[in-house]
């Protein structure tokens, strides 16, 4: 087991605006972690004095250019080799994230003894699940199972090698960009793991409506460009997602309303179908409240599929869609 600070290994955290949850995650990480990098986006209160007071190195992203998490991530573990060129992993982490203890342990001791695998990553947990229904929906969210996967999410620790080798995330991926960088990993002969450890300890602060739609909408962007990247045989990337959210957030409303405005109004009992699903749903850990917004989420998230579409029709670049 690996204990104290490990030379082999760095951190890049990312961030705007994350405060008190920023020193929550650089925190955490004080102990363990000799070379730790924070990529700050514009942040106006205080971040970035914060972080070099705790010893943090920090880059500055550039905010004329337009921002996405893959493009702080990219400069995050560049800057990060250029301090420090011997690295062999890189965790990977938001800075409104902790980084639970033992974590590191666990995660550097899988991939020394799994030289096969590029990626590891652990359970995010909601750090206050209890405050709204979006933070609890965000939890169970991330409850996934435990063994080799297709992807990681944005919290990951990463073999230097292989990051390397497909040459880090896609700057100009708005979301998504974690499980599109893994499936490149993947193409290149490298493995993703999920340990059941906790990694992890999140703050969604979403307390609104209208924030869970947004990161909805985001949701349905990413499954569509995704698919649109590498939908093809034999990867198949998000296609099933994509046609999910389309199907049920878009198409069938219009047949609803079409049958029943045209033909019928007895063809509006097709609308049944919705609470249907609920309940079918509602089987998973969760129950019907879990249910209830699976199914509502497919309209936000047809409404990201709408959006990448129209932007790949007029040749437009996506505009980050923001929650917080």
């Amino acid at each position: 087991m690996i204990h104290a600070k490990s030379s082999k290994l760095g951190l890049v955290a990312i961030g705007r605006n994350e405060g008190e949850r920023l020193r929550a995650c650089l925190a955490s990480v004080r102990d363990t972690v000799p070379c730790v990098v924070y990529v700050d986006s514009g942040s106006t209160d205080g971040s970035v004095a914060m972080a070099q007071a705790m010893g943090v190195h920090v880059v500055n992203l550039d905010m004329t250019v337009p921002f996405t998490a893959a493009r702080a991530r990219n400069e995050g573990w560049r800057a990060l080799l250029a301090l420090a060129p011997d690295l062999q992993f890189i965790q990977f982490v938001d800075g409104d994230c902790a980084v639970a203890p033992g974590w590191l342990d666990q995660a550097q001791t899988f991939m020394n003894t799994h030289p096969e695998h590029a990626a590891v990553c652990g359970r995010r947990r909601e750090k206050f699940p209890e405050r709204s229904i979006y933070n609890r929906l965000c939890d169970w969210e991330w409850d996934t199972p435990v063994g080799d996967a297709l992807a990681c999410g944005g919290d990951v620790l990463m073999r230097v090698s292989a990051l390397k080798q497909v040459g880090g995330y896609r700057d100009d991926l708005i979301a998504g960009e974690e499980p599109e960088l893994c499936v490149r990993l993947r193409q290149a002969g490298w493995r993703i793991h999920r340990l059941g450890a906790d990694m992890t300890l999140h703050d969604a602060a979403m307390t609104r409506f209208g924030q869970w739609w947004r990161r909805t909408v985001r949701g349905g962007h990413a499954f569509a460009e995704g698919a649109w990247l590498h939908g093809a045989a034999p990867e198949r990337h998000w296609v099933k997602e994509t046609r999910r959210a389309a199907v049920w957030g878009l198409v069938l409303p219009l047949l609803v309303v079409g049958a029943a405005v045209c033909l019928s109004p007895g063809w509006w009992g097709l609308a049944a179908v919705y609470p249907l699903q609920v309940l079918r749903l509602a089987r998973m850990p969760g129950g019907g409240l879990r249910g209830f917004f699976l199914v509502l989420g497919k309209f936000p998230e047809a409404w990201g599929v709408l959006q990448f579409a129209w932007g790949r029709l007029w040749r437009k670049r996506s505009r980050l869609i923001e929650y917080k």
